[in-house]
C-alpha cells in the first residue's frame, strides 16, 4: 500500500484544522536518498475535502461540486512509488482551489473588493468561469451565494495552491539533480461527453487524451512512448484535443531547462459511472494498465530518448 507523507511544514495555518495538509507526496526513496527515477507524477484534481470557508459562502452542495473532481485518480497511480516514482496528490477539491491553474488567475467579478493588478487575470479560462478559484460549477451554475473577498481568495492561494507547488518544484529539482532531468506526468480524468467529441488516432472516441503542449512541453519521443505503450494495451489515443495541457504542463515542461511535462486525460466511463461517481469494474483493470505504462517509462533509458 502506498504510504502517502502529510507535508505539513509547508501548508500555513491559514488552512483550517482538519483540511490541511492541502496535499500528500508519496516518496519513491527513503529520506536522504536521491529519487531512484527522474520520474514525478501529479494528481492535482483528486482532492475530496471541501473546507467549511467555502461551504458558508457557496450556494452549492458538496454533492453538487463533486462533478468537477478527477475521481479516483490518485488511486489509479498509488501504485507508482513502488516502481520508483515520487507522487503528489491534492487532498482539497478542485472546486476550493485549481492547482492546474496560475495562482493569481482570478475572476474580478467574483470579488466585493478590487483584487490587485496581478490577480485580474483576463484568460479564457476566467471568462468559462474556471480560473483557479472556480466562479462555476457543472452545466454553468454558479458555486457561491455572495461575492468572495480577496483576503479569502489568499487563504487558499497561500495555504494550498503555493505550497502544492513549491513541493513539486522541488520534487522535480531533485530528479533534475539525481538524473540530469525530470518527466512530469500529470494525470487527470475527462467526462464522457468530452471523450465522444474527439476521435482518437485510430478512429472511434477517445480514451485517452495526450497533452504536451502540441510539442513545447516535453520531447517528442515521450510522448510517443506513451501513445504506443496505451494503444499497446487497447486504449484509443488522442492527442492535445480537447485538452492540451494546462498551468501545469505549460509552467514545468521546459525541455530545454531538461525539464519533460506532459497531461494526460483519462475518460471517466472506461472506471466509473459518472451519475453516481462509483467505480465500475474497469478501474482495477485501468490501474494494473496505469501501474504496466508506469513500468515501461521506468525501464526506459531516458538519456537516448530525449
Amino acid at each position: 500500500m502506498t504510504a502517502w507523507e502529510p507535508i505539513a511544514s509547508t501548508t500555513p495555518a491559514t488552512v483550517e484544522p482538519g483540511f490541511s495538509p492541502a496535499f500528500e507526496v508519496a516518496r519513491a526513496q527513503a529520506d536522504g536518498e536521491p529519487p531512484p527515477t527522474p520520474l514525478v507524477f501529479a494528481s492535482p484534481h483528486s482532492g475530496r475535502l471541501y473546507p467549511p470557508d467555502m461551504m458558508v459562502a457557496a450556494r452549492l452542495t458538496a454533492q453538487d461540486l463533486r462533478g468537477s473532481e478527477d475521481a479516483f485518480v490518485d488511486d489509479l497511480v498509488a501504485g507508482a512509488p513502488a516502481l520508483g516514482v515520487c507522487v503528489i496528490r491534492a487532498r482539497l477539491a478542485r472546486a476550493y482551489i485549481d492547482l492546474n491553474r496560475d495562482a493569481w488567475e482570478l475572476d474580478p467579478a467574483m470579488f466585493e473588493d478590487a483584487l490587485p493588478d496581478f490577480a485580474q487575470a483576463r484568460t479564457a479560462r476566467v471568462a468559462a468561469g474556471l480560473g483557479a478559484i472556480a466562479r462555476l460549477a457543472g452545466e454553468g451554475r454558479p458555486i457561491y451565494a455572495r461575492k468572495l473577498t480577496f483576503a479569502e481568495a489568499k487563504v487558499r492561494i497561500e495555504g494550498a495552491h503555493q505550497p502544492y507547488h513549491d513541493a513539486l518544484d522541488r520534487l522535480l529539482a531533485q530528479a533534475r539533480h539525481a538524473h540530469g532531468l525530470a518527466i512530469l506526468v500529470d494525470w487527470h480524468s475527462m467526462p464522457a461527453a468530452a471523450a465522444r467529441g474527439h476521435r482518437a488516432r485510430g478512429g472511434g472516441p477517445c480514451d485517452i487524451v495526450l497533452g504536451d503542449r502540441f510539442g513545447a512541453a516535453c520531447g517528442p519521443r515521450l510522448t510517443a512512448l506513451m501513445e504506443k505503450t496505451l494503444e499497446g494495451l487497447g486504449y484509443r489515443v488522442a492527442r492535445n484535443a480537447p485538452y492540451a495541457g494546462g498551468y501545469t504542463t505549460e509552467h514545468y515542461g521546459r525541455p530545454t531547462k531538461r525539464t519533460h511535462a506532459i497531461q494526460v486525460e483519462i475518460n471517466r466511463a472506461l472506471y466509473m459511472n459518472e451519475t453516481t461517481r462509483e467505480p465500475t469494474e474497469g478501474l482495477a483493470r485501468l490501474k494494473a494498465d496505469i501501474e504496466s505504462v508506469t513500468a515501461r517509462l521506468v525501464q526506459t533509458d531516458w538519456a537516448e530518448l530525449l
